[in-house]
């Protein structure tokens, strides 16, 4: 036993060596300002090991963990996850509660003392129509935006309830509306709906880098208008659960290269 646990330690600090050169190589280039994630495929995920589908959920809360430890590590101030899309309240009703649950639960998770947003330095928006959610999801988002209001190094936009659809019809709604109460004349800019939109609420900059996970090559109504211009989009085939720095690594290395050949 003395021999496999010596063995096992000196891999565990090999891996992390590895880890630690990986970012180090990562950190001598330009790095993305922002990072949008489509956090697919836990579902598939579960089913493949066996298990029931919420495990497959929170395999892939622990994922978005790691997933900002890593991106904090490499000081990217702004990443946005599609967390929960409005045309999921139509999936059956016992997953749809059971994530209801875990959403309730995870928020505090990551925003009380020791957990990766309070850790790091990051606050939370939420990027979404929240009254969709039930009450006490909605008391959970209240309280994990105010546990983390005062966090400056980086920012969170959990996008849920979310539709860019929608997202996009309200910013052209509400663009409307002001212009009517101000009596503007002039035509409506793109600009004009861009400033309405709720990433420019929550001061959002443009988005660099949009990462599909689960080998789907769609964008399944996320961030439509915001990845319209100068994003790099990847889609690659590793279920969200099982995403990892070596998956993250050849993405920022291509966009180091393609900022280098500018």
């Amino acid at each position: 036993m003395p021999l496999l646990r010596s063995a096992l330690w000196l891999r565990d600090k090999a891996i992390d060596r590895t880890r630690r050169a990986f970012l180090a190589v990562l950190r001598a280039g330009p790095i993305p300002q922002h990072v949008a994630f489509v956090m697919d495929g836990n579902r598939r995920y579960a089913r493949i090991k066996g298990m029931k589908v919420l495990q497959g959920h929170v395999d892939g809360f622990v994922a978005l963990r790691r997933v900002l430890e890593i991106c904090s590590t490499l000081d990217i101030k702004y990443v946005s996850v599609y967390a929960f899309a409005i045309d999921n309240f139509k999936r059956p009703k016992e997953e749809v509660d059971g994530l209801m649950r875990l959403a309730e639960k995870a928020l505090l998770e990551l925003c009380t003392h020791g957990g990766v947003l309070a850790e790091h330095g990051v606050r939370l928006n939420t990027v979404g129509k929240i009254t969709l959610f039930p009450p006490e999801v909605q008391v959970a988002l209240a309280k994990a935006t105010e546990l983390t209001k005062d966090n400056h190094r980086a920012v969170l936009n959990l996008c849920m309830p979310y539709s860019s659809r929608d997202e996009m019809t309200t910013a052209v709604e509400e663009t409307i509306h002001d212009a009517l109460l101000r009596g503007k004349n002039e035509p409506i800019t793109e600009q004009d709906i861009e400033d309405h939109l709720l990433t420019a609420k929550v001061n959002s900059p443009p988005l660099d880098i949009l990462i599909r996970t689960s080998g789907v090559n769609r964008l399944s109504d996320f961030l439509l208008w915001q990845c319209a211009e100068n994003t790099q989009v990847h889609f690659i085939d590793t279920f969200w659960p099982d995403i990892g720095l070596l998956d993250l690594l050849p993405i920022i290395l291509d966009y180091q290269r393609k900022i280098w050949s500018y």
